[in-house]
């Protein structure tokens, strides 16, 4: 009994620092992915990249708290209560498709809806632009799709050109107030 109970403990720390070492490997990636894509899509000045850190819990039975972070001239604060209205939209998204490019290489569907709530005209031209490029980095993935829902229509052009799309379809009223799709053929 006591030789079982001491490997059962041996195997408990082993898998404890497996876990630890997959999260802190995860933790790198998702970062390196978040990094990347801010500096890709912000056109601010204010703040050079965003980050996540994750603040551990408690021994044996670890959680962790996740917070995300602003690095301003080397110095990193909490984004809470110091940005915009589309600075936190432009992290929400950025940290969602970091997640998605770490954990969901295979997933066929990437949908948005109203990515462009709060962003500036610059942020969001950005925006299409990772997207964009996001859609050439999975030309070869037989079942990509990126289903983006929006109203604005410059930024459905920006990011549905004929290389990537054929179709796009609308939502509208008809004189009854009954919603219709129309496929409609994206124009060069």
């Amino acid at each position: 009994t006591e030789m079982a109970a001491g490997d059962l403990e041996r195997y408990h720390k082993a898998l404890e620092r497996a876990l630890l070492a997959h999260h802190t490997t995860k933790m790198a990636d998702i970062n390196r992915v978040v990094r990347e894509l801010w500096q890709k899509t912000y056109r601010g000045t204010d703040i050079d990249y965003i980050a996540i850190r994750a603040d551990a819990e408690g021994g044996a039975a670890r959680s962790y708290n996740y917070r995300v972070v602003m690095a301003v001239g080397g110095a990193e604060l909490d984004m809470r209560g110091r940005c915009s209205a589309g600075q936190k939209v432009l992290a929400c998204l950025v940290t969602r498709l970091a997640l998605a490019e770490v954990f969901c290489l295979g997933c066929g569907v990437l949908a948005l809806d109203e990515p462009t709530t709060n962003l500036d005209a610059d942020n969001a031209a950005s925006l299409a632009g990772a997207l964009r490029a996001l859609m050439d980095a999975r030309r070869g993935q037989e079942n990509f799709q990126l289903v983006v829902i929006t109203h604005d229509e410059a930024f459905a052009r920006a990011i549905g050109t004929r290389e990537h799309a054929e179709f796009m379809h609308r939502m509208v009223k008809d004189e009854h107030q009954h919603s219709k799709v129309l496929k409609e053929r994206i124009e060069e």
